[in-house]
């Protein structure tokens, strides 16, 4: 029994330390979860991508997390910043529960702090009346499509937000998706910053919904300010390619600075 004793502390010896706590926050950075763990787009690739465009700032500490279920108000305490990037795929059991729920809707518009929804989570949380009012506009069944995956321009709409301020009025979008017919919320639930124009022949007869005339323009930046906080959305940026555009990364980054400080600090891209 000692022996055996022995040998169990050495195996022991052997093992890392466990972290009492999360590491200390680095003073300074913005601090950020990225909240994913679902979605049917490819999160695993792109949520670590997402966080090396923010860090490579120096303005942002990121952190992810693929289960969120559970979580509360202490979880979300230390963060200035949530950036989505979930969608539960109309499955009830992969709504987060109603502790969960709460504590991100009053991370945002009782205590002051930024939400960005990134792409596809626009999808996320059908039936959820608070996540739609903070999204301003939402994918949901017969509301949301688009047309294969082509080149387009972002047009910058209101070039006096700090977001686009400084941004080209018309920036080359590379092989993305352009998402068309959301359901919106009444307008003071958005302040709309950039649009792409949905050119109706791209879907050869295949749109999954009306698409009268030739095309129209549709919402690809807004902006919300619910209660205290500030919720920045992005509709770009479908995979790891998608999310290497230029003008992906220069839009995302600021919209995220935007919604953790409520100002802009990072440069306008040079080009």
């Amino acid at each position: 029994m000692h022996r055996l004793a022995c040998v169990l502390a050495g195996l022991i010896g052997f093992l890392p330390a466990l972290p009492a706590q999360p590491p200390a926050p680095t003073p300074g950075k913005i601090q950020t979860l990225i909240i994913t763990g679902q979605n049917r787009h490819d999160w695993r690739a792109v949520s670590p991508q997402l966080r090396k465009l923010l860090e490579d700032t120096g303005r942002f500490e990121v952190r992810i997390t693929e289960e969120f279920r559970g979580a509360s108000d202490d979880t979300l305490a230390r963060y200035d910043l949530v950036i989505l990037n979930y969608e539960n795929k109309n499955l009830p059991e992969w709504r987060w529960g109603a502790q969960a729920e709460k504590a991100l809707v009053d991370y945002v518009k009782a205590k002051g702090k930024g939400l960005v929804i990134y792409h596809f989570s626009l999808a996320a949380f059908d039936g959820w009346p608070e996540f739609e009012q903070l999204s301003g506009g939402n994918w949901r069944p017969n509301n949301g499509h688009h047309s294969a995956r082509h080149d387009f321009t972002l047009k910058v709409t209101d070039a006096s937000h700090p977001i686009t301020r400084g941004l080209p009025a018309g920036m080359i979008v590379k092989n993305d998706e352009l998402y068309a017919n959301l359901r919106w919320q009444p307008k003071e639930h958005y302040r709309l910053l950039a649009t792409a124009y949905d050119d109706h022949a791209l879907y050869q007869g295949k749109a999954r919904q009306p698409i009268p005339g030739a095309g129209l323009d549709h919402p690809m930046l807004w902006v919300h300010e619910p209660g205290k906080g500030r919720v920045f959305v992005n509709a770009l940026g479908h995979d790891l390619a998608a999310i290497a555009n230029p003008a992906f990364i220069a839009t995302f980054l600021r919209g995220a600075e935007w919604a953790a400080t409520g100002a802009v600090t990072l440069a306008p891209p040079a080009n």
